[in-house]
C-alpha cells in the first residue's frame, strides 16, 4: 500500500499540470465563446458555407447560411438563387419557386436561376412552363451545359407525352430501424 501512495500522488500531479490545458481558450485565455461584433476577417463567407453544406446533402442547415449570406451581401440573384435552391432540395416547391422568379427579375440572365425555376415546374407537374424555361436557360448558357440540354430533353419528352416518365436509376436500401421494423431508402 506504501508505494500504490506515490504513484498515486505522481498521477495527479501530472493531471494538474494538464488542467491548463482543458478548455483551450482562445486568444483572450478565455474558455467561452467570444462576446461582441465578429470580424470580418475572421468569418466565412455564408455563401461559401452554404455551397458546401449543400454539397454535403444538409439542405437547411444550408438554407440557413444563406440567410446568413443574405444579411452579408444583401439580396442579390446568387444569395436568392442559392435559397430557391436549397428550399427545391428540401420539397418547398411554392416557395422555391416565388424566390427564384424574385432572382430572375433581379438578374434575367442569370442561368442558374432559370434552370432551378424550371426543375420547380417539372415537379409540379408543369412541363409546358419548364420547357419554355428550360429553353430560356439553355440559350442563355449557349448550349454548354450538360444538364440544362438534359433538363430540356426530359421536359420535351414530358410535354409531347404527358405519361413519359424517365427510368428509375435509383439503388435501394434497405435499414434496420429495431425490433423487426425496416426502412426502404432510395439513393438518387
Amino acid at each position: 500500500m506504501a508505494n500504490f501512495r506515490p504513484a498515486l500522488v505522481a498521477a495527479l500531479v501530472a493531471l494538474s499540470a494538464c488542467q491548463s490545458a482543458i478548455g483551450l481558450p482562445g486568444k483572450s485565455g478565455s474558455p467561452y465563446a467570444p462576446t461582441g461584433r465578429v470580424n470580418s476577417d475572421d468569418a466565412i463567407d455564408g455563401l461559401i458555407v452554404g455551397h458546401r453544406l449543400m454539397e454535403a446533402g444538409e439542405y437547411e442547415l444550408a438554407l440557413k447560411a444563406y440567410y446568413r449570406g443574405a444579411l452579408e451581401h444583401g439580396a442579390t440573384v446568387d444569395v436568392l438563387s442559392a435559397i430557391g435552391s436549397a428550399n427545391l432540395r428540401l420539397g418547398r416547391l411554392g416557395q422555391a419557386e416565388r424566390i427564384l422568379r424574385r432572382a430572375i427579375e433581379q438578374d434575367e440572365t442569370f442561368v442558374p436561376a432559370w434552370n432551378n425555376l424550371g426543375v420547380v415546374l417539372m415537379e409540379q407537374g408543369r412541363a409546358a412552363e419548364a420547357s419554355e424555361v428550360f429553353k430560356r436557360a439553355f440559350a442563355l448558357d449557349s448550349g454548354q451545359s450538360d444538364e440544362i440540354r438534359e433538363n430540356l430533353r426530359l421536359a420535351l419528352a414530358k410535354l409531347q407525352n404527358p405519361s413519359y416518365d424517365p427510368p428509375n436509376n435509383n439503388e435501394f436500401k434497405l435499414v434496420r430501424r429495431g425490433n423487426g421494423q425496416f426502412l426502404l431508402l432510395t439513393t438518387p
